[in-house]
């Protein structure tokens, strides 16, 4: 019996538990019901953005995903309907921190950088840092290769003008004008 294998020889080594999958980008398991808000929000925003549907037949279509119950449904909706109300509105307040027109940027960060400008001007009760690092990540998880990097720039050039006085608190404590968002799970 010494011969035969244990099963501690066949198995590969065990694998941290970090919630990130090798991407980077964060497990579903780990992620909050405003995270997987803003996950089909993007995904209903690209619909709109690529396809020209109507808010409501994406959202129709959007809540019978498999998932969707897991979200926060109010959160989704603002993101949602909010950002199509407003496009022209946030375009407006992007497209002067863009090295390139509108129609060159993927569907995918402009969607969140809409979702990034209607947290920064709309919900108040979730911190700047906390907005650009769950756009990164949607950025990271959905977007391509460099995207993330694109998407930071854009809200971060943003953030002290639409949350001027967070930023300027942020700055004064010593959290530093620049925001490199952290590569954990936010805190929403």
């Amino acid at each position: 019996m010494s011969d035969m294998n244990t099963p501690s020889d066949s198995r590969p080594p065990k694998q941290p538990r970090t919630g990130l999958k090798t991407t980077g980008a964060r497990k579903a398991a780990s992620k909050s019901n405003r995270s997987r808000a803003r996950e089909f929000a993007l995904q209903a925003l690209y619909q709109h953005l690529v396809g020209g549907n109507d808010a409501e037949s994406i959202d129709a279509f959007t809540r019978n995903l498999a998932g969707f119950h897991k979200a926060d449904s109010v959160h989704y909706d603002a993101l949602l309907h909010g950002s199509i109300a407003n496009a022209a509105a946030m375009d407006a307040l992007i497209t002067p921190l863009l090295d390139r027109k509108m129609a060159e940027i993927s569907p995918i960060e402009h969607a969140v950088m809409w979702i990034g400008v209607y947290e920064f001007q709309h919900c108040l009760d979730v911190p700047w840092r906390v907005v650009l690092n769950e756009c990164i990540e949607l950025a990271k998880e959905f977007g391509g290769t460099d995207g993330h990097k694109y998407v930071n720039a854009v809200l971060n050039g943003l953030a002290p003008k639409l949350r001027a006085v967070e930023v300027a608190a942020d700055k004064a404590a010593g959290g530093g004008g620049s925001a490199v968002a952290p590569s954990g799970p936010a805190a929403d």
